[in-house]
Order: C-alpha cells, then structure tokens, then sequence
C-alpha cells in the first residue's frame, strides 16, 4: 500500500508537458473571459447608478474649491458609448477578480508539490484583498492629481477635460495599481514553486525599490510627486514582507531537508 501512495503522489505531481500546458493555460484564459464579460454586463448597469458620478466627482470638487469651471466634454458623437464600454470592462475586470486571479493560481499550482498547494488557499486569499485595496489605492489619490494638474490651467481659462482622456487616465490608473499591489504575492508564490529564493528577493532589493519608483512616476502625473510617493511606499513594504515570508519558507525547507539527510545518513 505504502509503494502504491508513493506512486500516486509521484503522478499528481509530475510535470505536465507542453500541450497539456497550452491546454490548461487556454481553458483558464477562457474562464477568466467569460467570468470578465459577465462582470462586465454588471458594469454597464453599475455606471449609471453611480460610477459616473464618482468618476466625475474629482473635477466637480475643483471646480467648488477654486471657483474655476472645470467640466468633462464628449468631443464626438460615439465618445460617450465608447467610453460606457470601457467603463464597464473595466468594471468587470474588477468584479471578475476572485474567478481570474483564481485561474491564474491554479495554472500555477501544477508547479508546487502537495505540502506547498496547502498554501494556494492562502495566497489566493490574499491576493484578492490585494488587488482591491491597490484600486482604492488608485482611487483615493485620483482627486489629488486632478486637482494638482488643473491648478495650471490659468484663472481666466476654463479647465474643460476630454472625457476619454480623463477616463482612460482614472481607468489605468485604478487597475495598474490594483495589479501591482499583487506582485508580491506572485513572488512569494513563485518562491515557492523553487523559482525564486530570498535570498534571490532581497539581492534584488535596489533593483526593485527603483521599478517601484519608476512605475508609479508613469502611473501618475509627474507635477504629482505627493501620489507617487503615498502609492509607492506601500508598494515598498509589501515587497519586504513578500521576501519574510519567502526567507520563512527557505528556512523551513532547509530545515527539513536537513532532518530528512540526518535520518537518511
């Protein structure tokens, strides 16, 4: 019986080949579509009840704080369906994080051996979380980067916004940070899977700090470096947290390799 569990293991564990991997990586990218078209669907309605409103809120408050008109204009006449669209995916996306983030983990999980899928529940888990705190994070400094790049606009001209523009800024903005703010987690995991180790993470730690810096220096407009700065550091400490929680993982790894040859021996 011992010899057939042995077995077994080995089987779910071996590697998958190439084909079954484009296999599995193509049903996965087809679930995270259909679950981002759905979530989508509650985008669009989502947007009339109060997304737009929220969107146009920033502009609204500079104009009430400085007395300016600041206003969003739809230039042509299918900007404003085009940019319900994008709104809504965008939203979807959102929505849709659990089922995506879900499938890319799973596509992973073939990597790690049968202890270590123990903590796929966990990182899972976590990266939700993650991902919506890193959007709120997008949104909370949004009304100071619009009230910062409107302050150049002179007292005596009013401040009108092209609604795509504005949007496709907003939009970015929310889901690139989202999506940094799960990095870390995917490198905890990917230490996980032996690719990574810490030591590995922390040699990198300057390498790091200086995308971290850069990235949000593109993420937000560089009169602002107030919201460079509050996204960033965040970004910077959950990097470091990311390479405790690999260094605790290698250390609990080399001690039972350490035990397992003592036993052997």
């Amino acid at each position: 019986m011992t010899a057939v569990r042995e077995r077994g293991e080995k089987n779910r564990e071996k590697r998958m080949s190439l084909g079954a991997h484009l296999i599995e990586l193509r049903k996965r990218l087809f679930i995270s579509a259909i679950a981002i078209v759905v979530g989508a669907v509650g985008g669009w309605v989502l947007t009339d009840l109060f997304v737009w409103d929220a969107i146009q809120e920033p502009v609204h408050r500079v104009a009430e704080a400085t007395g300016k008109q600041a206003e969003i204009v739809f230039p042509t006449i299918g900007s404003a369906f085009d940019l319900r669209l994008q709104i809504a995916f965008t939203i979807g996306i959102v929505l849709s994080s659990p089922v995506w983030l879900y499938q890319i983990f799973a596509f992973l999980v073939p990597g790690l051996n049968t202890r270590e899928r123990k903590f796929t529940l966990a990182f899972f888990a976590s990266a939700i979380p993650l991902f919506l705190l890193g959007c709120a994070a997008g949104w909370f400094v949004l009304p100071n980067i619009v009230k910062v790049m409107t302050s150049f606009v002179p007292d005596t001209s009013p401040a009108w916004l092209t609604a795509k523009e504005y949007v496709d800024f907003v939009l970015k903005l929310v889901l690139a940070i989202g999506v940094a703010f799960v990095v870390p987690v995917f490198i905890v995991l990917l230490n996980y899977a032996g690719i990574f180790s810490a030591a590995a993470i922390l040699k990198a730690w300057r390498v790091a700090i200086l995308v971290i810096i850069l990235f949000t220096a593109i993420a937000t407009p560089s009169a602002d470096v107030v919201s460079m700065f509050l996204l960033a550091i965040p970004m910077i400490l959950l990097y470091f947290v990311a390479w405790f929680l690999a260094f605790l993982h290698d250390r609990r790894v080399a001690k039972r390799n350490a035990a397992e040859f003592g036993a052997a021996v």
